[in-house]
């Protein structure tokens, strides 16, 4: 999945956001020169600033695990072959940002995503939304890290929806 944003005066703008469809498929190479192909083909598009993905992660499946990474590194090429510095967040820092909670379902990100971004038709597939999250994670952490101001203090974490509201009311609505 993927998803493009524009961030003016620090307010977020969907530019585009979807999933590549690899199922018609069956060879893992295929796949692969599929995924840095239309990873290129954005680039050349949208002209980003900078690449955010999914780090890798271990979960019960290894094969799964291994698949996901050569995904990862693929796109992670593509952008490095047009000089676009890659940023990595794992999925439980990815949540975080989002919602509040590295726990969080799918669900619960596509709906703090849809408040956050401000669109109303919602993604056919989870992995557009995934990638969308990671976008918006970088722009939370960077804004994080770069500010000298009020938002130096924003927390990405809370113990609970009520205290995440509560420490963001800006990310509400």
């Amino acid at each position: 999945g993927y998803g493009i944003i524009e961030v003016e005066e620090s307010k977020i703008k969907l530019i585009s956001m979807g999933a590549i469809q690899l199922n018609k498929y069956e060879n893992q190479q295929l796949k692969l020169i599929t995924i840095f192909k239309k990873v290129s083909g954005l680039i050349n598009q949208y002209k980003p600033d900078i690449c955010s993905v999914e780090a890798p992660f271990y979960g019960k499946n290894v094969q799964s695990m291994l698949k996901l990474g050569r995904a990862q590194g693929v796109c992670m090429v593509a952008a490095l072959n047009y000089d676009i510095p890659v940023a990595e967040y794992s999925p439980k820092k990815i949540k975080q940002a989002i919602t509040g909670s590295g726990s969080a379902s799918k669900e619960q990100v596509a709906a703090m995503l849809k408040s956050i971004c401000k669109y109303e038709e919602d993604p056919k597939f989870f992995d557009a939304t995934d990638g969308l999250a990671a976008a918006v994670c970088h722009y939370f952490n960077k804004d994080n890290s770069n500010s000298q101001n009020s938002q130096k203090t924003k927390k990405t974490s809370s113990s609970s929806w009520s205290d995440f509201i509560k420490d963001n009311p800006d990310r509400v609505k």
